[in-house]
């Protein structure tokens, strides 16, 4: 079920549908790419494209170089502003850019920055919003955590803390209670933080369960108490917050490679799409205490970094539907637009 590829200048690490009404159609995917010899530099470039799966269109639309970019987050639409989309550089900047243009795309449509801030000396490895888009959490590669806020077009930083002893591989706010944090790093805990505290508090650590280090934390929006985590020990785990200690009985399942990326399909409760690294991309589904592969995809030559799902009503062909993902991978510089082959039930 594929509709279209294309390959990038430097390596693809993150591919971003946005999530605005209107703006369903506009993908963006950016690259890091490092540049060795006496003064290495760290280069990158994002891209905007237009998506359409209905006639299976697929068209660049925008592009520029930047520094080298390890993650990239639309702003939630909740949120009173944008479209805007948040940059995480390896330079050690967040860049927050605003969707720009005319939205058909067809022509005008470009990423116009508005604010950016060194947040750290070290680099920034990943983002996410709050759902108001009012602050946005940023791991680094030092271990610390900064929380920085977005008011007026202007970028803060309200907090930072060393959470974790090695790389902060990702940090996500709780789409419920937006007043928690959560990391994961290197170091294999899974923390979560209370912004209700100066210094943030740590309301809990787990530093048991995962044998590597915590690549991904996603927390489900149709169960407020349910939230996953990737690992680079391959292992996809099902959380009941209510009960921290271990995760919830039978739902951790190995998908054959290191999980980089989970995203929760927002309309399909218990669905899940997963980068798994060296073992290509899964759509994993979850049902009470079960979790099982329903498809995977392979046809990426190279370490499988970026996935999402296309936002919007989810599109029925024959009856059946079948939603549009978007996946990239590393070394080969790949983008491809597909849809699952496996019938979805909504």
């Amino acid at each position: 079920m594929d509709v279209a590829h294309c390959y990038l200048e430097g390596n693809a690490d993150a591919v971003e549908f946005c999530p605005h009404n209107g703006h369903h159609n506009v993908l963006a995917a950016s690259t890091y790419t490092l540049q060795e010899g006496d003064q290495p530099t760290r280069c990158g470039s994002i891209s905007l494209f237009n998506v359409d799966g209905d006639t299976d269109n697929f068209d660049t639309v925008y592009s520029e170089e930047t520094s080298g970019i390890f993650d990239i987050k639309w702003n939630p639409p909740s949120g009173n502003t944008g479209p805007f989309l948040g940059q995480a550089d390896a330079d050690g900047y967040l860049r927050i850019k605003m969707l720009d243009g005319c939205y058909d795309g067809v022509q005008g449509t470009c990423l116009k920055e508005i604010t950016s801030e060194k947040i750290s000396n070290s680099m920034c490895l990943y983002l996410d919003w709050n759902p108001s888009s009012t602050s946005i959490t940023v791991g680094l590669s030092d271990g610390r955590v900064s929380v920085v806020s977005l008011l007026e077009s202007k970028l803060e930083i309200q907090e930072e803390w060393k959470a974790h002893d090695f790389e902060l591989w990702t940090t996500s706010f709780d789409i419920h209670q937006p007043n928690l944090v959560y990391t994961g790093s290197d170091d294999c805990k899974f923390c979560c933080w209370d912004l209700r505290d100066s210094p943030s508090n740590l309301v809990f650590k787990n530093s048991k369960v995962h044998k590597m280090g915590v690549t991904s934390i996603e927390k489900s929006p149709h169960d407020p108490n349910r939230l996953l985590t990737g690992s680079y020990d391959e292992f996809l785990r099902v959380w009941d917050l209510r009960s921290i200690s271990k995760p919830v009985d039978e739902t951790s399942i190995s998908l054959g490679g290191g999980v980089w990326r989970v995203k929760h399909h927002r309309d399909i409760q218990g669905l899940v799409l997963a980068a798994c690294m060296h073992n290509g991309f899964a759509i994993v589904g979850i049902k009470g205490d079960k979790a099982e592969v329903l498809e995977t995809y392979k046809k990426h030559g190279s370490l499988a970094y970026g996935a999402d799902w296309q936002k919007g009503e989810v599109k029925l062909i024959e009856g059946r539907s079948k939603p549009v993902v978007a996946t990239c991978s590393f070394y080969d510089k790949l983008v491809r637009v597909w849809r699952t082959s496996n019938d979805i039930v909504l």
